[in-house]
């Protein structure tokens, strides 16, 4: 992954504003206020070219970056109540749109925080995306604000959720970095 060649592609509100598929697409998704910009920020090894917002349910649009070797796509955050129903809506049509229109998606990377047991919005977002194929992992955030024994007992519990249904849990903390290299790695496996 040449991570020094990234740039701000384009954002898009709507399914026809969405750039064309033409290289592999790495898909990053969650709950607002995850983390997902700070993730995408540690892996590119930037501080800013993913806007961290404090206020959750910020990003309605599919933020796009390109790299040479593929495109990583931010999906909107889903799960934030102080949305407007019909803008929650949007968001939904949005994102199952992206990803069941054909787009050339080589792995997910769904999002949850390690400090909080998946929510149901968390488990739906991991049965849709093993109903429709994709590949994906979990990427356990903010792993650095547990201590030894909750963190475990959470990777455990995570582990015990997914192990089952095939999909790896990867923990993650932007702050010390864990999990960045194992997730370069896979980004890297993906986008051959």
């Amino acid at each position: 992954m040449k991570i020094e060649d990234a740039f701000f592609e384009s954002a898009s509100g709507k399914l026809n504003q969405l750039p064309e598929s033409t290289v592999p697409e790495i898909v990053f998704s969650g709950r607002s206020n995850v983390g997902k910009s700070s993730l995408i920020n540690k892996l590119l090894n930037r501080k800013s070219l993913a806007r961290v917002s404090a206020t959750p349910g910020k990003t309605g649009t599919v933020n796009f970056y390109r790299l040479s070797s593929c495109r990583l796509a931010d999906l909107p955050g889903y799960g934030y109540a102080k949305v407007s129903q019909s803008e929650k809506m949007r968001w939904a049509e949005l994102v199952e749109g992206y990803l069941s229109s054909g787009r050339n998606i080589r792995l997910v990377i769904q999002i949850v925080d390690l400090r909080h047991n998946p929510t149901a919005d968390d488990l739906h977002m991991v049965e849709f995306l093993l109903q429709s194929g994709c590949p994906f992992l979990i990427a356990a955030t903010k792993s650095d604000k547990l201590n030894k024994t909750q963190r475990t007992a959470q990777l455990q519990t995570f582990h015990d959720r997914f192990d089952p249904l095939g999909v790896p849990v990867v923990p993650f903390s932007a702050v010390t970095a864990e999990g960045v290299e194992e997730i370069r790695g896979r980004i890297d496996r993906a986008c051959e």
